[in-house]
């Protein structure tokens, strides 16, 4: 067993005792990221700030990875849903430049079959991918083993 595969199961296992334990307590935070990526760290700065905006305990990091496909494959990411990194919130799949607010909304509702979110691509003016008050027209897609619905919708600005 790899590296990698062997850190995936460590945070699996721990998240998923977490979750028996009850109600979340902080929101942790693991995102998977190609080392040579810059805009993930803007998206974790977005997702961090939104959740420590209230006081809440937040634990975010980083985990390097040269096999990110793998990453992703391992975490159920669909091919068609990929971005340039994956996150583990609360034992959520988070795929790309997801709005914070929607991964709350997630935690909160916890939807029966899904598994993640995920914004495919890195549309300009989603989390991280800011360029101004530019933005393209995005989905947030729920997803799970068989399931898969429109989370949130973003519209383009007419710039």
């Amino acid at each position: 067993m790899n590296k990698t595969t062997r850190l995936n199961l460590r945070l699996a296992l721990g998240l998923a005792l977490a979750g028996c334990a009850g109600a979340v307590q902080a929101t942790d935070i693991a995102m998977y990221r190609d080392p040579n990526c810059g805009c993930c760290l803007s998206w974790l700065k977005h997702a961090h700030e939104h959740f420590s905006a209230d006081g809440d305990a937040v634990a975010a990091k980083t985990i390097e990875s040269e096999n990110i496909a793998a990453v992703k494959s391992a975490n159920g990411v669909p091919a068609d849903l990929v971005s340039c990194h994956t996150a583990i919130v609360d034992g959520m799949v988070i795929e790309g430049h997801v709005p914070a607010a929607d991964i709350e909304r997630l935690l909160e509702e916890r939807p029966d079959g899904i598994t993640g979110l995920a914004v495919a691509g890195m549309p300009l003016g989603s989390p991280g991918m800011e360029m101004g008050d530019r933005r393209q027209a995005y989905q947030v897609i729920a997803f799970g083993p068989d399931k898969r619905v429109v989370w949130s919708s973003y519209p383009a600005s007419g710039n």
